[in-house]
């Protein structure tokens, strides 16, 4: 695994410090994809690359459960954990504070504003993963893990309901998928988002005419 990442040696440091808790949508192939994504973005925008690989490979190495009310703080305990970790590997500290900017910033729930190119880049990285046909497949894991419904079998739009995405997997589409494409912090971010956004909907939209 290591070898996939441009620098083996920082990998082979990180990698064990990654997760504490994997899962099929939060594992050493998430890392990999988002790390592709950085690779293309930054291709495009720049940033500073030792940075953004640390970032990447450590942004997920806190995890707390999707349905906890403490689910907004895992990126700020992850940024923390990030921090320990660089500083045993003697990072000036300045780096570390680049590192755990970008990976408190890149969650979607704790609502936290990039302010750097690397923390942007993060963002977008990982929110495309979150979106598009691997997006489809990583939010049916999940709610196949916490023992959700594929929909509801009634109002499986959530015409005259609220949504529960706790509850139905696809809801989860209205919450959160389908609002990502627009919010993306890089033009080719946003690019990559365009093709990503549209087989999401594309989904949504089959799925709703075979089961409505």
């Amino acid at each position: 695994m290591r070898d996939q990442f441009p620098n083996p040696h920082l990998a082979e440091a990180l990698l064990p410090h990654a997760f504490d808790v994997q899962d099929g949508a939060h594992d050493e192939a998430h890392l990999l994809r988002v790390w592709r994504n950085v690779e293309r973005i930054a291709s495009a925008e720049g940033g500073d690359m030792e940075i953004l690989l640390a970032a990447t490979l450590l942004h997920d190495c806190v995890w707390i459960d999707k349905g906890s009310s403490q689910r907004g703080m895992a990126s700020r305990l992850a940024a923390a954990k990030a921090c320990d970790v660089l500083s045993g590997l003697s990072w000036k500290n300045d780096r570390i504070e680049q590192v755990c900017h970008a990976v408190e910033a890149h969650s979607y729930s704790a609502g936290i504003l990039p302010t750097s190119l690397e923390a942007e880049i993060l963002q977008d990285a990982d929110r495309l993963d979150s979106i598009g046909f691997i997006g489809v497949a990583r939010c049916f894991y999940v709610a196949g893990l916490r023992r959700a419904s594929i929909c509801d079998v009634v109002d499986p739009a959530a015409s005259d309901r609220p949504l529960d995405d706790h509850s139905f997997a696809l809801d989860h589409f209205q919450t959160k998928l389908m609002k990502l494409g627009g919010n993306f912090r890089t033009a080719t971010g946003a690019r990559l988002a365009e093709e990503r956004s549209a087989h999401l909907q594309g989904f949504y939209q089959g799925m709703l005419a075979e089961v409505g």
